[in-house]
């Protein structure tokens, strides 16, 4: 039985290899998942939000308006304002009115953010060799292409 079918208890073969490695992706992604959301919980913050803090990090003093930080996104989330909004709460985000454009309100991270994202900085890092270090650079590399190409496959109508 191949192993993915034993893990999930499954005693039907897949419908098809596709199908296959689907689950077999998405099962990997939650097993990869859980303990960085151990880690980020520690520091009160959700995967979701710490996404959103490096990406204001990225963007430096000039901030990122509400869409772009939605596009920037590793996962989704339909509802970023709302996401800035728990962010400027807590005093990890400010924003402010765009200079040129005064229907732009740009979001930007504040020094407790970045203070924030120095503390995790290194447990992350460490995390992810642990998590994935293991499979080797080749395999890393070789990791990395297939999942892009996936991403960049047509999808089928």
């Amino acid at each position: 039985m191949p192993q993915i079918r034993a893990e999930i208890q499954q005693r039907k073969p897949f419908p098809s290899l596709e199908e296959e490695v689907f689950v077999s992706l998405m099962r990997t992604a939650d097993r990869l998942q859980r303990p960085s959301e151990a880690l980020l919980k520690t520091r009160s913050v959700s995967p979701t939000q710490y996404n959103a803090l490096r990406i204001l990090r990225g963007a430096g003093e000039s901030g990122l308006a509400c869409s772009e930080v939605g596009q920037r996104m590793i996962t989704r989330d339909p509802d970023v304002t709302r996401l800035l909004d728990r962010l400027q709460r807590v005093g990890m985000v400010r924003r402010v009115r765009d200079v040129h454009d005064r229907r732009v309100i740009k979001a930007r991270i504040t020094g407790a953010g970045l203070e924030l994202l120095r503390t995790l900085d290194r447990p992350v890092q460490e995390l992810n060799r642990r998590l994935l270090g293991g499979l080797g650079e080749k395999r890393l590399k070789e990791l990395l292409e297939l999942l892009q190409a996936a991403r960049e496959a047509p999808p089928s109508s």
